[in-house]
């Protein structure tokens, strides 16, 4: 495994981050998560292979994918030896500062921990100041309840006004941007990954491998969470035609490479300086094909071919209003 230091913090995280959205009670949120018994197996052999960084959220399967992480850490304790990633938004309050305050604790509860190493935004609020928000993070920094602060999808203007308010008013800037970049979405170079680069901030891209597409020769499969996962066909149906050549030049260059087609979409990720994409693993095999990413060296040759077809897509991720309170899946189709 290699590791790599979050922003301009001294945590070091592994360059593979498991996602924990796969983790929770089936049915709560999504069809096709894990029991406790199967999260904890895959938990454990990411564990084995190095990772140290684990990322979930307050509202994943209302709340028992926090639960089940929490679970496995202290069962398996080794608490002491990760990094704890968990966000807010998705709640009653939004950022307020009041629901701030709140969502930690609930967080902290469920993951059985008294501190979090990475609390994440994972929207932007458009209904409350910035400074109130900004102000309630600081806070929970110098309370030592969270070490660091990230953020999630959002415009680039958006991210670089809240950095500039935390400078300006000498808080605690983010150190982490987790947003929605693969080969067949990449609307974040335009603005969000230049911000992210001038103030240091890493990049931890969620649906790295695009909820499959980037990983299979064919659009969908006969997986349960191809079938019933409405969210990631509200994402991405819509530009089906145009993305499978780019798929099928994943899959010309994993023949030649001899490799897994999410490790060729992993390995691009990396040589456009990302420092830790997450993975949303259901099976042992997910995790083993990330981190053998790690050691593929795409040519300069070999990123203009897979970079070339690529068209504008429209916005997923980052949004233009809150949405109404309760609702968790965005783009649902």
């Amino acid at each position: 495994m290699q590791y790599t230091k979050l922003g301009n913090t001294d945590i070091e995280v592994s360059k593979v981050c498991l996602g924990c959205m796969s983790f929770g009670e089936r049915g709560t949120m999504h069809d096709w998560t894990l029991d406790y018994h199967d999260s904890k197996d895959i938990i454990s052999y990411a564990l084995d292979k190095g990772i140290n960084f684990f990322d979930t959220a307050n509202q994943y399967s209302k709340g028992t994918s926090e639960e089940y992480l929490g679970k496995a850490i202290k069962e398996l304790g080794v608490r002491d030896k990760v990094v704890l990633a968990s966000k807010v938004y998705f709640n009653e309050g939004r950022l307020s500062k009041e629901a701030i305050f709140k969502e930690i604790e609930g967080t902290l509860e469920r993951l059985g921990t008294d501190y979090l190493d990475l609390y994440i935004i994972h929207r932007f609020d458009y209904d409350t100041p910035i400074i109130e928000t900004m102000e309630a993070l600081d806070a929970l920094v110098k309370q030592g309840k969270v070490r660091a602060i990230g953020a999630s999808a959002m415009y680039g203007y958006q991210f670089h006004n809240m950095q500039d308010i935390a400078k300006e008013n000498g808080l605690t800037m983010f150190s982490s941007m987790q947003d929605h970049y693969n080969l067949i979405y990449r609307e974040d170079e335009r603005e969000m990954i230049p911000v992210c680069k001038q103030f240091n901030v890493s990049l931890t891209p969620y649906s790295p491998l695009a909820a499959g597409h980037l990983a299979r020769a064919t659009w969908n499969s006969d997986t349960l969470r191809s079938k019933t996962d409405r969210v990631a066909m509200g994402k991405y149906d819509k530009m089906e035609e145009a993305d499978m050549k780019i798929v099928e030049r994943v899959k010309e260059l994993a023949r030649i490479y001899n490799t897994k087609m999410a490790s060729i979409a992993l390995a691009w990720l990396y040589h456009k300086g990302c420092a830790s994409p997450i993975i949303g693993s259901t099976k042992k095999s997910h995790i083993d094909d990330a981190i053998k990413a790690l050691d593929i060296r795409l040519t300069d040759e070999d990123m203009a071919y897979l970079e070339e077809l690529y068209i504008p897509h429209p916005i997923v991720g980052a949004i233009k209003e809150n949405p109404p309170q309760g609702v968790v899946l965005l783009d649902k189709k």
